[in-house]
């Protein structure tokens, strides 16, 4: 596993630092109890985090998380810096535990084992198998439809290694949700606030590297270098954390909503925690993503950039009725992807939920008559479910 010099100076840096969070489980992976003598390494009471790869399931797909110390941060940027606006204050200071986070952003090699969760949860349910009751429900998953147009998503190639791109927050969230019960731990879109901490990788500056957007190059891909597309993943620097196009590339979802105020909810509570920092969504838009995509300027690249998701101007095109809860039909949507998160701490079973399942009754409507139609499907999901994937595959 290759590692920029920058990470390597920030782990020996860490060799010093240690997080009292608690015990981990060295029955899961990135965690050992001795400490590395090569890799990098996150120290934490008990043992060490440590870069691991998940192979998926039943595929030999696989993702590479690192490791991520936890620490206290802005959020946010400064009123005084010239590319200050409104919605990304007033700085609010929180607190972030130690973590794991997906190197790349997720592929369309990884996003494609779960698009064919359809195909095969319709043939399990077809042969009368996992069936959801009340004793499984909770496991449930849907999984996506076919897309509607799939040159319009696909324009730009859907080669392994290119990011996936026009899914909703509820797909990515469902798509968490599959993994994480396919595999046993806690995987899961990021708090707004863990996405910029992640981002900044110890910086307070524009970027992650600095305030000189002249650099972005060497990072990201954006509307002056791109040429208008989409590129594979992991092609530019990392930031020091050794994540890859955080900045560009395309935009992630994380699991917060929008308000056009920012922060202001937050700052009279601060210091906080990126749980009590969360400003969940209230309605079926509005939804933030961040880090800026190869359509955009240098601006919305910044580490403390914000955008709002409008699903109806995003949905334009979507002959369905309802429309699509999965996939979006209209740019800038094929700008948008995530990656993955897991703390070291597991989130409480009643929390963690929130951040799988509905959290709006517009989006529970569609989905249930996609469901009620059988133009959907609604399947529990644990690791015996490996078996099937790799008979379809």
């Amino acid at each position: 596993m290759r590692f920029s010099f920058s990470f390597l100076v920030f782990a020996l840096f860490l060799l010093c630092v240690r997080s009292a969070v608690g015990d981990a489980t060295s029955t899961q992976p990135g965690f050992q109890s001795e400490k590395p003598e090569q890799q990098p390494y996150v120290e934490v009471d008990g043992g060490f985090l440590v870069p691991y790869t998940l192979t998926i399931p039943g595929s030999q797909v696989q993702v590479e998380m690192v490791p991520i110390p936890g620490g206290k941060f802005k959020l946010g940027s400064s009123p005084d810096s010239d590319a200050h606006v409104e919605d990304e204050g007033p700085q609010v200071e929180i607190e972030v535990g130690p973590m794991w986070v997906a190197k790349y952003e997720t592929t369309w090699e990884q996003y494609q084992l779960y698009m064919n969760m359809y195909k095969i949860f319709k043939d399990l349910q077809g042969q009368g198998l996992r069936r959801v009751d009340d004793s499984n429900r909770v496991d449930a998953v849907t999984a996506p439809t076919e897309l509607y147009d799939p040159t319009y998503t696909f324009e730009y190639g859907q080669d392994p290694q290119l990011p996936a791109v026009t899914m909703t927050q509820y797909a990515a969230k469902q798509y968490t949700k599959w993994l994480s019960k396919l595999t046993g731990s806690q995987y899961r879109l990021p708090t707004e606030a863990e996405w910029e901490y992640a981002c900044r990788a110890g910086s307070q500056s524009d970027f992650s590297f600095g305030d000189d957007p002249e650099q972005l190059d060497e990072y990201a891909w954006y509307f002056d270098n791109s040429d208008d597309l989409p590129h594979e993943v992991g092609q530019k620097k990392p930031n020091a954390f050794g994540l890859y196009d955080m900045h560009g590339n395309v935009m992630e979802w994380v699991i917060d909503g929008y308000t056009e105020e920012g922060y202001e909810a937050l700052a009279e509570k601060a210091p906080l925690n990126v749980v009590d920092a969360i400003q969940w969504p209230v309605s079926f838009d509005q939804r933030v993503v961040r880090g800026g995509s190869f359509q955009d300027d240098p601006e919305q690249l910044r580490s403390a950039a914000r955008l709002s998701s409008q699903d109806e101007d995003w949905k334009a095109e979507d002959p369905n009725i309802p429309l699509s809860p999965w996939w979006y039909t209209d740019d800038p949507t094929r700008g948008i992807g995530f990656r993955i998160f897991r703390s070291y701490q597991p989130i409480d079973a009643d929390l963690v939920q929130k951040f799988w399942d509905i959290d709006n009754e517009d989006i529970e409507l569609d989905v249930q008559m996609r469901i009620d139609e059988g133009r959907g499907v609604l399947t529990p999901v644990d690791p015996e479910l490996a078996e099937a994937i790799k008979d379809a595959n």
